[in-house]
């Protein structure tokens, strides 16, 4: 018996017809009677000594009912995803600001304009201190954020053929489409209720709660609509600055960023570095990868320590590799903070596994493919870190799935050659290009984290008679779907299709981050155990007429099957479920350790045009193998892997923050670019289900792996192409006319940490 819309099907989102008709209420739309606006006041220098802030004046001007600056803070100063907190919620005076953009002091008043008057008025005095901007030398001074080290078998056995290689990775902002927002409401017993637009409401409270000293419960944060997040929304934004501008006003207090403000409100994906060293012998076969993985964390820790594991945990690839050594860190530098992004850190060392590989192939004269299909993972294979692949690792029928799709046409129209409307390439300037490239990636929280999601469900009757379930979580939906597959779990697990989904907040347990490609399994499976606790009161308090429903016997009036639980409920009945995935461990000295839950993985080929001359290129199409497990939502999965590659297609070839001096230099969508629908290639994609042990209907996350190898793919294409090394990402027009060429600033050896480095001659 099986109820419509469940596990398995294409169906639409619940909140789909009002999100494209403009009816769904997005963080940046919330309201309140009587509410303030709040702005903040953020330092202009990258590096500096505060030596004194002086709010007279702004605390005078019309409109203005608060100026709050560290003096206030009633409860704990810092904050941070990272144990112990690092991040001041306000640079204090007599401290110093260690990025432009770092917030200083906040504002509340009766209109959006008094408030940004009365920022412009407060008078800071600033000793400006030389900033620590270089990665590598801040590596050799000692300010690092984590370091760790991987070391398995004999690093140093000898290979038949060695190829180095030099690597960079640009800093990607997330380009949520909504910036960050939120509405704080004083309640009338001395709380605060939050509504805010965030990827984890309970990590929130939590440190929401500290910085303003207040006991457990008189806080509570709701899920306002999130316009996107890819990372961006993990860490807080305006989380404390509203709160303690409602609490001191005894008004709601709305705060919002502009995109120019939100390019230094929110990390981004961490630049990178990287030098490797890869072995093989002469069949092909490898035999050590030697790596060192430099990231820019920015000022503070964030998420850096496990962006840091995760690029050196898949710093050798979906490969067997018998012998490794690779050190992976992140320097502290005077620049914005640095945290997740989709895919953080497997999609830094992919582009540079990924590339060795290439080399590898054509130093032995082998096909690209053949050699990842000699060396793919298979199930039992252990990782670099030692860990044994226990569940579906189906990267070679990947490879051979990817690389059988139907390649796409030659450009037919002006407009789909390198250029655009620009038509300044003709077809027969225009080189085409293939490559290819594989990746993976852990789900969920590693390392030994308790990751565990709570879901709430309800099974009862309406008015009219007929049951509906309704479902709460604390989990968030930020587009990727998490709604849907709530509501398709609970038909299938109760045979209902009336199911309402309720919205998100802290008054139901934690669900943690939708992050990790995790809320399918983790919040997906929550709501499953709940829903079959709910199915099991019903059949308990049934007793012997529920033997029929197991055969499937009950019919309507009409012959066709009844509901079965619903037939035989009598009273609502309500069931709380905690999902936690099977205990990890931590890493010990030398990188070993079962820390990771399970992997998803997948193979991207990419085909482009380019113009080498005019230095322009167009990525005509991605053709992809994806490893889901189980597909919940058929129709949502390949959503998700159309918006991942699109990111991909922007870091490959366009996307970067430019920094002069510590300073963000293109915080617009006018210069920070990003691939528009005329930018889109054509996307070609197979989905490989081979069910995941453990996993809730075996399905695996779905949403990281499109952006961990499309732009490795698309790298080794335009290397096709223009015959060009093409080192770093995004690939510059200059570099694929051959003007320029991407070269190391200082010298590493693989696998030892950038302290030991040393700069190499001016060269030429």
């Amino acid at each position: 018996m099986r109820t419509r819309g469940g596990v398995g099907e294409s169906i639409p989102r619940p909140d789909g017809p009002d999100k494209v008709s403009g009816r769904f209420s997005f963080g940046s739309d919330l309201t309140a009677p009587g509410m303030l606006f709040g702005k903040t006041l953020r330092s202009p220098h990258a590096h500096a000594l505060i030596r004194s802030i002086d709010v007279e004046k702004a605390a005078g001007m019309p409109g203005v009912k608060a100026v709050l600056t560290a003096a206030d803070l009633p409860g704990e100063r810092l904050y941070s995803l990272h144990q112990p907190p690092d991040q001041p919620v306000l640079a204090a005076s007599g401290e110093e600001v260690r990025y432009a953009g770092e917030p200083v002091a906040i504002v509340a008043a009766e209109h959006p304009e008094q408030a940004r008057a009365a920022v412009q008025a407060i008078a800071v005095d600033y000793e400006v201190l030389e900033p620590l901007l270089d990665p590598v030398e801040a590596i050799r001074r000692g300010s690092v954020l984590r370091e760790l080290t991987i070391r398995s078998g004999e690093p140093d056995t000898p290979a038949d053929v060695v190829v180095d290689g030099y690597y960079e990775v640009g800093q990607q902002d997330q380009a949520p489409l909504g910036p960050e927002a939120g509405l704080a409401i004083p309640t009338p017993h001395g709380g605060i209720d939050l509504w805010v637009a965030t990827q984890a409401l309970h990590v929130d409270l939590e440190q929401v709660e500290a910085c303003l000293g207040m006991r457990a419960g008189a806080v509570r944060l709701h899920l306002g609509g999130v316009g996107g997040a890819f990372g961006a929304r993990e860490d807080l934004s305006i989380q404390v600055h509203a709160c303690l501008l409602a609490l001191r006003t005894g008004r709601p207090v709305k705060m919002w960023y502009g995109r120019e403000e939100s390019f230094t409100g929110h990390v981004h994906r961490h630049p990178a570095w990287m030098w490797y060293s890869t072995g093989a012998g002469r069949d092909g076969r490898l035999v050590f990868v030697k790596a060192t993985i430099l990231l820019d964390g920015g000022a503070y820790a964030s998420s850096s320590g496990a962006v840091v594991a995760n690029a050196a945990c898949f710093g050798a690839g979906p490969y067997r590799v018998p012998n490794a050594l690779v050190w992976s860190g992140a320097a502290r530098t005077n620049t914005v903070p640095n945290g997740a992004m989709r895919g953080f850190g497997a999609v830094q060392s992919c582009f540079a596994y990924e590339g060795q590989m290439d080399l590898l192939a054509a130093r032995l004269g082998l096909d690209p493919i053949e050699i990842r299909l000699k060396n793919a993972i298979r199930p039992g294979d252990r990782l670099i870190t030692g860990q044994a692949v226990t569940g579906a690792a189906p990267m070679a029928k990947l490879i051979d799935l990817c690389r059988e799709l139907p390649e796409p046409p030659t450009p037919a129209h002006p407009l789909a050659l390198p250029g655009g409307a620009g038509n300044v390439a003709s077809a027969a300037e225009v080189v085409r290009g293939t490559g290819f490239a594989v990746g993976f990636k852990n789900i969920a929280y590693s390392e030994g984290s308790d990751d565990y999601a709570t879901a709430r469900v309800r099974l009862q009757r309406g008015a009219d008679g007929e049951a509906f379930a309704q479902v709460k979580t604390a989990a968030a939906e930020v587009g990727q779907g998490l709604v849907t597959v709530c509501l398709q779990v609970a038909r299938t697990e109760l045979g209902v299709e009336a199911v309402e989904i309720e919205r998100a907040d802290t008054t139901v347990g934690n669900a943690g981050s939708s992050s990790a490609s995790r809320q399918t399994w983790m919040t997906g499976g929550a709501v499953r155990e709940a829903a079959r606790l709910v199915a099991a009161e019903v059949l308990k308090r049934a007793g012997p007429p529920a033997q029929a429903l197991a055969a499937g016997h009950v019919l309507d009036e009409e012959g066709a099957p009844l509901a079965p639980i619903a037939l035989f409920l009598d009273e609502p009945i309500e069931r709380e479920f905690e999902h936690h995935h099977r205990p990890t461990s931590g890493l010990d000295p030398a990188g070993q350790g079962d820390a990771h839950v399970s992997f998803m993985f997948v193979a991207h080929r990419a085909t482009v045009d380019v113009d080498p001359e005019a230095g322009l290129a167009r990525v005509a199409q991605v053709a992809t193998a994806q490893d889901v497990g189980r597909a919940i939502n058929p129709l949502q999965v390949h959503g998700q892997i159309e918006g991942g590659i699109a990111q991909g297609v922007g870091l490959a070839t366009m996307e970067e923050i430019k920094l002069k001096d510590g300073l963000i230099r293109n915080a617009s969508f006018t210069d920070y670019i990003i691939p528009t629908s005329l930018d889109m290639p054509e996307v070609a994609a197979v989905l490989v289900e081979e069910p995941e042990p453990d996993a809730p209907y075996g399905a695996k996350g779905v949403g990281e792996p499109p952006l961990i190898s499309s732009p490795a793919a698309i790298a080794a294409a335009l290397r096709a192409a223009t015959g060009r090394r093409l080192n770093r990402v995004p690939v510059s027009p200059d570099e694929l006319a051959g003007l320029t060429e991407c070269r190391p600033g200082w010298l590493v050896r693989p696998g030892r940490s950038p302290a030991e480095a040393v700069q190499p001659a001016p060269q030429g």
